[in-house]
């Protein structure tokens, strides 16, 4: 099935189901996407080769410039943004100079729209670095994500690359003594002609104990929404489905969204 990718370093604004009018800043190649995961219902598409796209990656200059411009022009035209978000062609934190973007995004926002929330979109993987993680701490809407808490699933749903460990993630995310938002995708199918149900018993069981155990300042559910890699046999949970999970995550009295 097709599969989109952005072709700018910066996107929209546009409506988010989950974080209303949002501009997006790909750090990565346009047109290509760099990720340590290879995720199954990734609207990006494959993985491929990242080690030979690194070089293609836009510099911090590029990027400040670049929002230092639009933020500047949706002044003037009086649009405000409810969140300026790092998300994009993969994993945003895979820039090696995430941090000092990172406090360029923040001196831009309050130059020219100080309400506007900064958020990142990340997988979770890079948390374990001391200075992603500071960087994330700065952030208004620190999102992680986790579609499991069980490593055999993750395997095939994410598909990580190199040495993956749940249980060290679940700890590192813990790690951020709740300023951290969980994003987790449910969804069924089958891929490779193994079944993948993220939504069984045992599934959400662990699921909720990660959850537990993180104590995140709020949880988002949700379940795929566009077109997938994998050839179309993925199959969206149902609303009522995400919802009854979402009670158990209420139940913690910890805030769940969801985006059927």
């Amino acid at each position: 099935m097709p599969t989109f990718l952005f072709d700018e370093i910066i996107f929209g604004p546009v409506k988010s189901r989950r974080l209303g009018v949002s501009l997006g800043i790909n750090l990565l190649p346009v047109k290509r996407k760099i990720c340590n995961f290879n995720c199954i219902y990734c609207e990006c598409g494959w993985t491929k080769d990242i080690e030979n796209a690194v070089n293609k990656l836009p510099g911090r200059e590029e990027v400040y410039n670049a929002l230092d411009k639009k933020l500047s022009e949706m002044k003037v035209k009086g649009q405000s943004p409810d969140v300026i978000t790092y998300a994009g062609n993969g994993e945003p934190t895979l820039h090696p100079e995430f941090p000092g973007i990172i406090d360029d995004s923040i001196t831009l926002r309050d130059k020219y729209f100080p309400k506007a929330k900064i958020a990142v979109l990340s997988n979770s993987t890079t948390i374990n670095n001391r200075l992603i993680k500071a960087a994330l701490l700065k952030v208004d809407m620190n999102i992680l994500k986790l579609d499991s808490a069980i490593g055999s699933t993750v395997k095939i749903h994410n598909q990580p690359r190199g040495n993956f460990n749940i249980e060290k993630v679940i700890d590192d995310l813990a790690a951020f003594n709740g300023k951290v938002i969980i994003q987790t995708l449910f969804l069924r199918g089958l891929y490779n002609n193994n079944v993948i149900d993220n939504t069984t018993p045992a599934e959400i069981s662990a699921w909720i104990e990660a959850i537990r155990r993180i104590k995140p300042s709020e949880v988002m559910i949700y379940t795929i929404s566009r077109d997938t890699p994998d050839g179309g046999k993925l199959i969206k949970v149902p609303e009522k489905e995400l919802k009854e999970i979402a009670a158990l995550v209420e139940k913690l009295g910890i805030k769940t969204k969801v985006s059927g």
